[in-house]
């Protein structure tokens, strides 16, 4: 049984920063690549960064320059490293594998960016 946990989500004030975390078992960790995903109120979930097996990182637009994702196949983890916060980075923030399936998605973990 695949099973992602992610933890970490905060209240964070603007300018902050958080660390996300994301458990995975269940799978072969280091054969996936792996994205961070959120969804804010009212809009369909984005992805907001993945990185290959290789580690190779990528990122959308909105979040280049201030979130770095990671990921330890060691431990069969992935966190997102989120600097510089915005109040239009509140939503709910997911890991899946990527490309997704939609059979993994797990609780997520709540975002917000506000004074």
């Amino acid at each position: 049984q695949v099973q992602l946990v992610e933890s970490g989500g905060d209240l964070v004030q603007p300018g902050g920063s958080l660390r996300l975390s994301c458990a995975a078992s269940g799978i072969f960790f280091s054969r996936n690549a792996m994205g961070w995903y959120r969804q804010a109120a009212g809009q369909e979930r984005e992805l907001v960064a993945r990185i290959g097996r290789d580690g190779t990182a990528i990122y959308a637009d909105s979040v280049k320059g201030r979130f770095t994702i990671s990921r330890d196949n060691a431990k069969n983890t992935v966190a997102l490293q989120m600097t510089s916060l915005k109040p239009e980075d509140t939503a709910v923030y997911y890991c899946n594998v990527f490309p997704t399936n939609y059979m993994y998605w797990g609780q997520g973990t709540q975002v917000t960016v506000s004074s």
